[in-house]
């Protein structure tokens, strides 16, 4: 019998019958030494308490590719007349509780009340800076959109939220969403835990969107690894219009590195994925590692000058900033890409 909390299903390359892997790439687990060495010498930079920004009003539906930051890995994609969030998250702090855990230093870039009607949210796994299960239940009750997600994190959501149409699958599955919106679960270097004793139980994922008007790659949170998962998807997927890239928290490399791209490691998935352009997120909203608040923005922009990359091609996106790709579909020149 599975000790699993979460998730019964068949033994694979990347599931032991209890436990998820990311097979063939380091391991991100963390002895609690590791975790003493790491907070008994930690040297985290200042962040300021708060930083203002202006949210902005979305407009209600966009054919073209368009994306806003609200904060973090959360984002509002709008294409093909879809409106899609990534681990929407507009809680005060990413943390079980209200009082205690990494705050905000930044409002959301969208309020919620300005949300256009979400069809579709995505969450990549079960961390509370990306699984919020107060904002998913705003969300249920004021939109009834689909949940995708990947293996495991459906039983977190349906515990709390009975009624939620949760669709859940494992790398590689491709769930049609509508008649022109088509969403591929895939692979990343990460892990999940919600509590003590259930690390790994719930598996993590990045999505592929395809639509007739662009294809968008949300890679989920990552370590580069040897960078075969990346380049694996290219092969299978062809390259994104848009790729939606992590920058931040990733100091110190040597607890870090397996589970968060640096940026450095953030320029090389965008050359290995082919993509057109790309946003980094994932930083700048709660401060959960030792870097610098800005670190990640300006450490991209010199990654970027040494790679030869231009700067306008991967932009570190900023809270409440709105981003136009135009009409960007590659699906005809793309390999793998599916038909919709």
């Amino acid at each position: 019998m599975t000790r699993n909390r979460y998730y019964t299903g068949p033994v694979s390359d990347h599931y032991d019958g209890t436990r998820f892997t990311n097979p063939g790439q380091p391991s991100t687990d963390r002895s609690l030494g590791e975790i003493w060495r790491w907070q008994s010498a930690r040297s985290a930079a200042r962040w300021p308490t708060f930083i203002r920004t202006t949210p902005v009003k979305p407009v209600p539906r966009s054919a073209d590719l368009r994306v806003t930051l609200v904060g973090h890995m959360t984002l509002l994609i709008q294409v093909a007349g879809m409106n899609i969030l990534t681990d929407p998250v507009w809680s005060e702090r990413a943390s079980p509780l209200s009082f205690i855990g990494p705050k905000r230093v930044t409002a959301p870039g969208i309020t919620f009340e300005d949300l256009p009607p979400i069809d579709l949210v995505l969450v990549s796994h079960n961390h509370y800076d990306h699984l919020d299960m107060a904002t998913l239940r705003r969300l249920n009750t004021s939109h009834t959109p689909p949940f995708v997600m990947p293996l495991g994190n459906d039983a977190i959501l349906r515990s709390a939220i009975p009624d939620a149409n949760v669709i859940t699958g494992d790398w590689n599955d491709r769930i049609q969403i509508a008649s022109q919106l088509q969403v591929a679960i895939t692979r990343c270097n990460h892990w999940s835990a919600r509590s003590i004793g259930d690390r790994r139980m719930a598996l993590w994922s990045g999505f592929w969107i395809q639509t007739p008007n662009g294809a968008v790659w949300f890679a989920g949170d990552t370590g580069y690894g040897d960078g075969a998962v990346f380049r694996d998807l290219y092969a299978q997927y062809g390259a994104p219009d848009l790729a939606l890239i992590p920058i931040g928290a990733y100091e110190p490399r040597w607890f870090m590195s397996s589970q968060h791209v640096n940026p450095a490691e953030a320029v090389r998935i965008f050359q290995d994925i082919g993509a057109r352009h790309a946003l980094g997120i994932h930083w700048g909203t709660f401060q959960l590692t030792d870097e610098g608040r800005d670190a990640p923005a300006m450490e991209l922009a010199i990654a970027l000058e040494r790679a030869g990359v231009p700067a306008i091609r991967f932009r570190a996106a900023h809270t409440g900033a709105v981003y136009d790709f135009g009409s960007t579909s590659t699906r005809s020149s793309s390999p793998g890409n599916p038909d919709l």
